[in-house]
């Protein structure tokens, strides 16, 4: 397995990364992708990264922290070029349901990330939530040059998907899909391709059920894991095989 979408920086998961990275292994994590969210986050990611082999990082400004932590695309390819492990850009995109951040510099943000992307020919991590009009526009301007969209935590509608669709996006399924009122969710995801769907924890939020309520880690997705396969109506061991290839094929090829 492989958690596409965590956040080793975050405690309480920094303080404990042995143990953490230990029990990912015990589960059969063989990759962690712990996530930048402002340049705060990515010095310490800078540093978790050499902790094991099995973790790799990215590079990216939040939208909440947009306005506080102004970026250019000259930054983001400086920094992704200069660490052989930091293999994606983000996460970034626009989140309108919080006012964290002034949606100009959300925007601005995005597209310096979105540039970033292309010119180094790498995965784009993208947040959306109550911005899906404006996601897939912005995105769609780009529909020319190969993005490689990675959709994290995908809550949006069914609608949305099908257009993300037209635009070659990957979607993560995190925690939430276990969630007894996330019917909609399972619906989506039932009729994504296999062949686009990763697996994620966001840890250390959004812990599954039977973890709900607690403080989430990397094993945890163990169960995200097998309510994914029970959704697609497959086995587990398929599911990983599927999820895996498919991180391997958009981050590393």
């Amino acid at each position: 397995m492989i958690d596409s979408h965590c956040h080793l920086d975050h405690e309480p998961l920094l303080s404990d990364l042995m143990n953490v990275i230990k029990r990912s292994k015990e589960v059969g994590i063989k990759k962690l992708l712990t996530i930048s969210t402002s340049f705060e986050s990515f010095d310490r990611i800078k540093k978790i990264i050499q902790e094991d082999e099995m973790i790799y990082g990215t590079i990216g400004i939040h939208p909440h922290e947009t306005t506080q932590n102004k970026i250019t695309s000259n930054t983001i390819v400086k920094n992704f070029i200069d660490n052989p492990k930091i293999i994606g850009i983000g996460e970034t995109g626009l989140d309108f349901y919080y006012e964290n951040s002034d949606k100009d510099d959300q925007i601005k943000s995005f597209k310096e990330h979105i540039e970033a992307s292309i010119q180094t020919n790498s995965p784009l991590i993208i947040h959306s939530r109550e911005a899906e009009n404006e996601t897939f526009n912005i995105l769609n301007e780009y529909k020319n040059q190969n993005l490689k969209i990675l959709m994290h935590c995908f809550t949006g509608s069914k609608n949305f998907a099908k257009k993300l669709l037209s635009l070659n996006a990957f979607f993560s399924a995190s925690g939430i899909i276990t969630f007894k009122n996330s019917l909609e969710l399972q619906d989506t995801f039932k009729i994504l391709p296999i062949d686009k769907i990763l697996i994620e924890t966001d840890s250390p939020f959004l812990a599954p059920v039977p973890n709900r309520g607690k403080k989430n880690e990397p094993s945890f997705i163990d169960f995200t894991a097998q309510k994914l396969a029970d959704i697609k109506n497959i086995s587990k061991s398929d599911l990983v095989k599927f999820t895996t290839n498919n991180f391997n094929k958009l981050f590393f090829n």
